[in-house]
């Protein structure tokens, strides 16, 4: 009962923290490895329990601006993420437990690095400082997929290439771009989530509770986005994205 709750603590915060501002596997990951899921199991249930937090998310931010200037159609997007997220789950599906585990500290570590440069940082040092031009239709489809290919291989710091894509494109609507970081993430977890289980990566007894907490959590996030500070959120995910690499590492 208590590793349950646990579970699902991580994943209701988690799935706010996704919708809010990202890093929701900066928790459901630890919490898995740590209680002796092995890390392949542990990467593709972690993913599995925030999917419903991104489809929630999505929705209780309200109607979609997803087609604004400098974003893609949901139709395109969908399909792109769905590409990317099937490949990405395949690659993690090839690779054993061992290697997983020796790779998944740095992983964090790199995904916490990325939430702490933030999406518009990233942005600018690929776009360049004084660059006016945004970049062509081509590029932006190839970045999403890359992107995607990440997310399906490994969840932490998603959102946040996410964002800084779109913020690249020349978005500024931050409702927007959250609302569309959710729907290509939920897509891609999807089609991850269904590689996965093909794969026999899932350890569902565990994800079920969880995609159950998650989907609560990634709708009370969509209430919160407008009430919570960023900052105060950016901070609290950067110090749990610290202490779970540390610990990992440890």
């Amino acid at each position: 009962m208590m590793e349950t709750l646990l579970l699902c603590a991580a994943a209701f915060i988690g799935g706010a923290l996704n919708t809010i501002a990202g890093g929701g596997s900066f928790l459901t990951l630890p919490a898995l490895m740590f209680i002796g899921v092995p890390a392949v199991a542990a990467n593709a249930t972690g993913a599995v329990a925030l999917l419903p937090g991104y489809l929630a998310g999505a929705l209780s931010l309200g109607r979609g601006r997803a087609a604004q200037r400098g974003l893609l159609p949901l139709g395109e997007l969908a399909v792109l993420a769905c590409a990317g997220g099937a490949l990405g789950a395949y690659l993690l599906t090839r690779t054993g437990d061992a290697a997983l585990r020796g790779i998944v500290p740095w992983m964090m570590l790199l995904a916490t690095a990325l939430f702490m440069a933030g999406p518009a940082w990233i942005a600018r040092r690929t776009r360049g400082k004084t660059a006016e031009a945004e970049p062509s239709a081509a590029g932006l489809r190839a970045g999403l997929f890359v992107a995607s290919i990440y997310g399906g291989y490994f969840n932490g710091g998603m959102g946040i290439l996410l964002l800084a894509l779109f913020a690249l494109a020349g978005q500024r609507d931050l409702h927007a771009m959250n609302q569309a970081k959710n729907w290509a993430s939920a897509v891609l977890t999807l089609m991850a989530a269904c590689v996965y289980s093909a794969g026999g990566a899932i350890d569902w007894p565990r994800a079920m509770p969880m995609m159950a907490a998650g989907a609560l959590g990634g709708w009370a996030g969509g209430r919160l986005a407008h009430l919570l500070p960023m900052a105060v959120v950016r901070r609290g995910v950067i110090a749990t994205g610290l202490a779970m690499t540390a610990a990992l590492f440890l």
